[in-house]
């Protein structure tokens, strides 16, 4: 509508700035020096949504962050949407790698340069101000409730219990994310489906103390040269993933997905001089898209061991570490693929170590159906502001919530995302756009829109 547009235009500098300075906060919720960082992330978003023209905002204490609830019922006879998001960041490390401070947001080329700029503080902001702009021009067509957590970063441990114990507070008709990507601006697309996630940490002991490499090397198993063995041995030379039974529950896509798939754009020199790379990577018999999406994936996301500090030291280590995620797809359990891995990792163990393993976090994958009235609604609005009709894809990422909130809540949830693959997330320098933040606000109005529409044509 011409008045949300308006009102947007004449207001986009204030909402960037307002971003900006939510931005600037260290809301890391992995580390505990951040704690009064994610109280004042909390308390900010809190009053942002007062000042969006909520009725109603609140900090929920948890065990460990708190939740901001905020909600404006307008008609208890119209739809609500569950606005779903999160307020804590992954920790900015390398901070050397950085072109700029992760929390001193800088704007250069039309993109917003900082730690959550995307995921999710830049994302989740264009519902406040989507709000905003709904209830200055008179035409909140929905009621709204907000969501936003400050542990997604760390697998959401006490999202459950607050789920569990708050369905009525919570009670809607759809759950609304935008906490995921589209292909572009010219090519626009709704993620309907988003993978699972196991994530393990592994130490790895031989000797009961660190020892001297000279002395004791050549008649003592080094620790990392055993983990990197047993690492190494997790794909075959197809890189296909060799955990007995991993592949059991897997649904495969069919050769109707994998040709949707297939349409959307996607030119792999650019993607390969992008990432500064020579050749692609993944698991035989499969596009990068296909790998990206519709395949699990086992993934080294850290490893360490013996001396790594300034200068030499000549040492057998006594431990060695890594830290192991996998992505699932759908029918694949978290718990289960947890138990297979770490029982994998134990049984190939040679008799001169002893591994240990634990549960970081995990969850399952989760797909929307294209055929639903809310997908339906976010497709015409997409249709409307781009003039394109979206490409539906899947995600590469987790949001173990999701799941839980459709189990426990018994609620759809459709994926509005408006970030790129790009965007650096979880990396150095991580950015968002402007041009897709200024579009996510004036998208989102058209959701509530045509949801209204389409549940009133359902009650006819």
């Amino acid at each position: 509508m011409k008045d949300w547009k308006n009102y947007q235009d004449q207001h986009k500098e204030r909402f960037l700035q307002e971003l900006l300075d939510l931005l600037r906060i260290p809301s890391i919720s992995a580390r505990s020096e951040n704690k009064a960082d994610m109280v004042t992330c909390a308390e900010a978003v809190k009053a942002s949504l007062l000042a969006a023209g909520a009725s109603r905002a609140e900090l929920y204490p948890t065990n460990g962050h708190p939740i901001v609830y905020g909600e404006l019922i307008t008609d208890p006879s119209k739809p609500t949407v569950l606005v779903y998001g999160h307020y804590d960041v992954q920790p900015p490390d390398p901070l050397e790698l950085w072109h700029s401070g992760p929390f001193e947001p800088v704007i250069k080329d039309g993109k917003i340069y900082a730690r959550g700029a995307c995921d999710d503080k830049g994302q989740f902001y264009m519902h406040v101000k989507a709000l905003e702009v709904m209830v200055q021009s008179g035409t909140l067509p929905t009621n709204v409730k907000f969501l936003i957590e400050g542990e997604e970063e760390v697998g959401s441990p006490n999202l459950a219990n607050f789920v569990k114990e708050n369905k009525e507070l919570l009670k809607a008709d759809v759950i609304l994310i935008s906490d995921t990507a589209m292909i572009s601006l010219d090519t626009p697309s709704i993620d309907i489906g988003v993978r699972g996630l196991s994530y393990i940490e592994v130490e790895v002991t031989g000797p009961n103390r660190d020892l001297h490499s000279g002395v004791y090397g050549g008649a003592v198993a080094n620790p990392i040269t055993i983990l990197a063995k047993i690492i190494a041995s997790l794909h075959d030379e197809n890189n296909h993933i060799t955990i007995p039974g991993f592949y059991n529950d897997v649904v495969e896509a069919t050769p109707a997905e994998r040709n949707l798939m297939a349409e959307a754009p996607f030119d792999e020199q650019e993607f390969k001089q992008d990432l500064g790379i020579a050749e692609v990577w993944g698991e035989k018999g499969f596009t990068t898209n296909e790998r990206t999406g519709i395949r699990p994936t086992l993934e080294l996301n850290g490893i360490w061991g013996g001396y790594i500090g300034e200068g030499a030291k000549t040492v057998l280590p006594s431990k060695a570490f890594a830290k192991i995620s996998c992505r699932l797809v759908p029918n694949q359990e978290s718990n289960k693929i947890t138990d297979l891995l770490i029982n994998h990792l134990q049984t190939i163990a040679p008799p001169y170590v002893t591994v240990k393993a634990s549960l970081h976090h995990g969850g399952e994958p989760y797909m929307t159906p294209i055929d639903s009235k809310e997908y339906r609604a976010a497709a015409k609005a997409i249709e409307t502001t781009f003039g394109k009709s979206p490409i539906p894809v899947r995600g590469g990422g987790s949001i173990p919530i999701c799941a839980l909130f459709e189990k426990e809540l018994g609620l759809k949830i459709i994926f509005l995302g408006f970030g790129l693959d790009s965007d650096n997330l979880h990396s150095p320098n991580e950015k968002y756009d402007l041009a897709n933040f200024y579009k996510g606000i004036e998208t989102i109005p058209y959701f509530h829109q045509y949801l209204s529409e389409v549940s009133n044509e359902g009650s006819n």
